[in-house]
């Protein structure tokens, strides 16, 4: 019998990238609910209640209330918002952290998909800080740019919709430097210090660049550029959808664009370095409805389904 599956949200951003995904599939049933029982509380507890797998696209607080709603035991749920992120009692779904994770993932009842920003950073930091090459407590600067999606519908509609003549080319926010995704960053990256994370949108759609600076002297001895790709590319060697550029290729790019795997669910690492000045830059890109939500929500899907 073919497992059900519910997507509570589907028709923002993130959930309908799941649902054209997940469309005739022949592999699962595919359960939705009609315009007008979309937010009525007693058709979605029926069908979170009646599925196999629940795939949240919501806020916060709705998916809170959503889970709380489940009374089935069997019921698997993959949070796609930020409520339960740095939750013990679930189960991160970044495969690729470290080698464990995806048998985690497979085996668990609750999961909750990493934020898109969250995603480039923890890629970059995690296999560094795990091997001693950036210190736990290091002061980490994270600078994130996303396309306008990022927002979510809201964003979409400011920048496809009737005003979109004027909406801004460029906005850097969460100047308050209390962004959500910060803590789920420090967690899951291993740090033990909070990092100051500056995000950004552009005038683009989709597509994330994402940038760490260090200093080299306040690296341990021996923590040169080459040394931190070659752990990056030792941690990813058997990863797919995650790629470590090469020096000889990294060492050509003069710019980086965020669009460069839009449509895809692959990831890019890269280093680059002076080594005069002793500065490293760390970077990843990615489509942020890619690997940043929707491809890594079925990414998921698939580990807990068995289909990896």
């Amino acid at each position: 019998m073919k497992p059900t599956v519910f997507i509570d949200g589907d028709q923002g951003t993130t959930g309908l990238q799941i649902l054209s995904r997940l469309e005739g599939r022949p592999d699962i049933s595919l359960l939705t609910l009609p315009d007008g029982r979309r937010k009525d509380p007693h058709w979605r507890a029926q069908a979170i209640n009646g599925c196999d797998v629940a795939i949240l696209c919501l806020p916060d607080a709705a998916a809170r209330q959503a889970v709380a709603a489940v009374t089935h035991a069997q019921v698997r749920i993959i949070d796609a918002s930020s409520a339960h992120r740095t939750d013990a009692g679930w189960t991160y779904g970044f495969p690729e952290m470290e080698p464990a994770q995806s048998a985690r993932i497979a085996a668990a009842t609750r999961v909750s998909n990493p934020g898109c920003y969250p995603t480039g950073a923890i890629a970059l930091l995690r296999p560094l800080v795990a091997s001693g090459l950036v210190p736990e407590d290091h002061p980490i600067t994270v600078h994130a740019v996303s396309g306008y999606s990022g927002r979510g519908r809201e964003g979409v509609q400011a920048h496809e919709g009737p005003g979109a003549a004027d909406a801004p080319a460029f906005v850097v926010y969460g100047l308050g430097l209390s962004h959500k995704h910060t803590p789920e960053i420090q967690a899951h990256a291993g740090l033990t210090q909070r990092p100051v994370f500056v995000p950004a949108y552009g005038a683009f759609r989709q597509g994330i660049v994402l940038t760490i600076a260090l200093h080299g002297r306040l690296l341990p001895d021996g923590a040169s550029a080459a040394r931190l790709r070659d752990c990056l590319q030792s941690h990813y060697a058997g990863a797919s959808l995650v790629e470590v550029l090469p020096r000889a290729q990294s060492d050509t790019l003069e710019h980086l664009d965020p669009q460069a795997l839009n449509g895809s669910d692959r990831l890019r690492l890269a280093v680059f370095a002076n080594p005069r000045e002793n500065q490293i830059l760390l970077a990843a890109v990615f489509d942020n409805l890619g690997k940043g939500a929707s491809g890594a929500a079925v990414q998921n899907l698939d580990l807990m389904l068995g289909r990896h």
